[in-house]
């Protein structure tokens, strides 16, 4: 199951927050790991200037890196580590248990909890982005919402090389590799996994495995995978 292992979606050589993902089977496990893992950070270390009208709830839970920029009508509740050079914009919703690398951004209302993000995220309009996980480099467009609970409120499965797996998870979101992109209004459903360099069309309801380098589009009200991206004008 090799587009179960975290090594499938990330590139993890670099990231400061590597250790979430040793020692786990399947790669959204790493969720479970973020209350440990920010209970061992130095939290409570806020290396910027917090604007009049930004709003840091528990800050002795919260750490930002350098060169981070807070914007004012920023929500920030711990705990949560925020990382160096990111940008969190007015309007932005973090609502804790979050761990960000460097260069990222959060943009006028995103609303992001219990999830990861490493670095160069840009999650910058209007996103809703619940325990999830996002690759380097992963850009959501504008009313991007990576759904997280199905209506039964049962633990989400996924179906892996015809195999369907129980995450024993109630709430899982998406998991997105390095460099993979979403247009505007593009919806996943809970538990969708999405590989490296996928490009999502706009306004698409995704769910299941996606494969890294494909394109995912609308062609009759039907979804197409193309898996080059070569092959996309073919």
């Amino acid at each position: 199951m090799q587009n179960s292992n975290p090594s499938y979606y990330f590139d993890l050589s670099s990231y400061q927050h590597a250790s979430l993902f040793k020692e786990i089977r399947f790669v959204w496990e790493a969720l479970k790991k973020i209350p440990g893992h920010l209970n061992a950070l130095p939290l409570g270390l806020i290396q910027v200037d917090i604007p009049s009208g930004a709003f840091l709830i528990n800050p002795e839970t919260i750490s930002i890196g350098k060169g981070t920029i807070i914007e004012p009508g920023a929500y920030i509740k711990g705990p949560c580590f925020i990382g160096d050079h990111c940008v969190i914009r007015h309007g932005a919703y973090i609502r804790g248990d979050f761990i960000c690398g460097n260069h990222c951004v959060i943009g006028h209302d995103t609303e992001v909890k219990n999830a990861i993000f490493l670095d160069r995220v840009h999650a910058a309009h209007f996103a809703y982005v619940g325990d999830s996980i996002l690759g380097n480099e992963v850009n959501l467009g504008a009313g991007t919402k990576l759904a997280n609970l199905k209506f039964d409120q049962t633990f989400v499965q996924v179906l892996i090389d015809e195999q369907t797996i129980s995450t024993e998870q109630r709430k899982l979101g998406a998991i997105i590799g390095d460099r993979s992109q979403t247009g505007c209004n593009v919806v996943t459903s809970p538990g969708t996994l999405i590989g490296k360099e996928v490009f999502c069309y706009p306004c698409l309801n995704i769910r299941g495995v996606i494969p890294s380098n494909s394109i995912v589009k609308s062609q009759t009200g039907l979804r197409i995978i193309v898996k080059n991206h070569s092959l996309e004008n073919s």
